[in-house]
């Protein structure tokens, strides 16, 4: 799964995701691609179930370009743990994903498995998508 090599700060205040993407909402490499209609935390093994989606439809053809990186990390305190002693133990790795913001991009395939293979990825997320392709 995808996580960052060494982290600065082990633990990482929660933060707000709020707003639309400024960067990262346009195609950069592929031809089609999977667009963000919410604003939402995308856990790495989400991001994971995606993509290895997208490589089983297309059968290991053509290119998958991944646009987002799970580098927040997220604690957790133990079930049944009473109230102080502090924040918790590293859980998992989200990514704090903003709307308008391009999940996947395809290339090397035909349009209709393009769509059937993105459409099947944004069904594996727990956010709205869209299928976009380069006019």
């Amino acid at each position: 799964m995808l996580m960052p090599r060494k982290l600065k700060h082990r633990k990482q205040f929660s933060g707000k995701t709020k707003g639309s993407a400024s960067r990262g909402f346009t195609l950069a490499f592929g031809r089609y691609g999977l667009k963000a209609l919410e604003s939402r935390w995308i856990t790495a093994r989400q991001i994971e179930s995606a993509r290895r989606s997208i490589t089983r439809h297309i059968k290991r053809g053509g290119k998958v370009w991944i646009r987002i990186f799970p580098d927040k990390p997220v604690t957790k305190s133990p079930a049944e743990t009473g109230m102080g002693g502090g924040k918790g133990s590293l859980d998992h790795f989200v990514c704090p994903l903003l709307k308008g913001q391009i999940l996947f991009e395809l290339d090397g395939v035909g349009e209709n498995i393009a769509y059937q293979a993105i459409t099947l990825a944004g069904c594996k997320l727990p956010i709205k998508t869209k299928f976009i392709k380069r006019q």
